[in-house]
């Protein structure tokens, strides 16, 4: 990766690469994906164009490294969207991830969302680390809420980031630039 990855609406094209993706993706990994992601059906359901969701990656060639959804919440809670963020282990460490992640901050803000949260495994201080130094702030800890594949209960902790309460945070990131502000 010596040169910016490119990061793309998600579309039918990406769908044998995005199947690939998830297909060679350890079974820890897997295990803190919400969806099932080795079900075909995941992956045609999420290429489908017109959905609330929105789903971008990075892509190398023909190959994807990383995923990231903005899933905006519905009813009383219309304002916040949940981040979701996986990328290959084989291009961790290398800014790929912080870098979909302030694309999905940008395109959060451009959906009008006021709020942005991720979960995140308590354990994972890699990536606990890289969304608090993009503005997120922890919100909750939940005690043994996850079950991993072998049975082992683990913390969840969720991060949010509110926006016009952290325009400073992301100025300093480059993204009030990027979007054109002043």
């Amino acid at each position: 990766m010596s040169s910016p990855v490119p990061i793309v609406p998600l579309e039918p094209a990406h769908l044998s690469a995005l199947r690939a993706f998830f297909a060679a993706l350890p079974e820890g990994d897997l295990t803190f994906v919400k969806e099932d992601v080795l079900d075909p059906a995941v992956a045609e359901d999420w290429v489908v164009p017109g959905r609330r969701a929105r789903r971008w990656v990075a892509i190398d060639g023909d190959r994807v490294l990383a995923l990231v959804a903005v899933l905006p919440l519905v009813g009383w809670s219309s304002h916040v969207g949940e981040l979701r963020l996986v990328v290959d282990p084989a291009v961790r460490g290398r800014g790929l991830g912080s870098a979909l992640a302030r694309h999905a901050l940008r395109e959060a803000l451009a959906m009008d969302l006021r709020k942005v949260m991720v979960e995140v495994v308590a354990e994972q201080e890699s990536a606990v680390r890289m969304f608090t130094d993009l503005g997120f702030r922890g919100e909750a800890l939940l005690t043994c809420h996850i079950r991993d594949r072998t049975g082992a209960l683990q913390d969840l902790l969720l991060l949010a980031h509110e926006p016009a309460e952290e325009w400073s945070a992301l100025d300093s990131l480059g993204v009030e630039q990027e979007l054109g502000a002043s």
